[in-house]
């Protein structure tokens, strides 16, 4: 009889072994191994059956991942994983990473070629370059470009994205359902966008942004840069309040 409670004992200890075996490590080998096979929680959590086989997106309303910032890829995936940005999905999907895979398959990510640039004809919408000082919107040419091609540090790429996603994103930003924005940057500049102008700026980005804007569009930039750099007091009266009270 001891020897089969010893025996039992045993058993639950290694079932309390965290440490990773030889099918997890194999799984998450790599960044591509684990955006196509999904990691140690298997292949209903692989990457590519949402972003695409080259991280292309679905062009309808699951974002591109190809050529992004790795370090903005990167803080996307721990936010999930923390919770500080909530999605059902992927959450889930963070979670069952450790924080050394979140970095191997969002560097994997960044270093796809993004998808053939679409010239869009369109010139960008006024409130993309210049903003409106007179509702305290900066413009998102400040931190996303001209043509929406990202600054990197965190100011990641958002031309090509599908407009669903680009509406959803602004509306999350302005009930407050996304928070993870450096100093409620975003928050505070999406918040007095009236409805028309979120659906001017996803379309012209779903179109693959501009690659040739109009002449003023650097002045306006440099203007904006300036608006953006104000002290982060001064945005934060604009961000809407938590859900939580806080």
């Amino acid at each position: 009889m001891r020897a089969l409670f010893l025996f039992l004992i045993g058993l639950a200890l290694a079932a309390c072994d965290a440490t990773p075996g030889t099918t997890d490590r194999t799984f998450q080998a790599s960044g591509e191994v684990i955006a196509m096979g999904g990691g140690a929680s298997g292949a209903a959590d692989a990457c590519f059956t949402c972003h695409g086989l080259r991280g292309e997106g679905d062009g309808v309303s699951t974002p591109r991942l190809s050529g992004l910032d790795p370090g903005y890829l990167q803080k996307q995936m721990e936010d999930y994983a923390s919770g500080l940005r909530a999605d059902d999905v992927m959450s889930r999907v963070a979670r069952s990473l450790d924080s050394q895979s979140r970095r191997a398959v969002s560097g994997w990510y960044a270093r796809l070629p993004s998808p053939a640039e679409q010239n869009s004809t369109a010139a960008p919408p006024p409130i993309w370059l210049t903003g409106d000082a007179a509702r305290g919107i900066t413009a998102c040419a400040a931190c996303h470009g001209v043509e929406g091609q990202g600054a990197g540090q965190g100011q990641p790429a958002v031309a090509g994205q599908p407009a669903a996603y680009t509406l959803e994103q602004i509306d999350r930003w302005k009930s407050g359902q996304r928070r993870n924005d450096p100093r409620g940057i975003m928050a505070a500049a999406v918040q007095r966008l009236t409805d028309e102008e979120a659906r001017a700026i996803a379309s012209w980005l779903a179109a693959g942004g501009s690659r040739s804007a109009p002449t003023h569009a650097s002045a306006s930039s440099a203007a904006s840069i300036a608006a953006a750099a104000q002290p982060a007091g001064a945005r934060e009266t604009r961000r809407p309040p938590r859900s939580d009270g806080d």
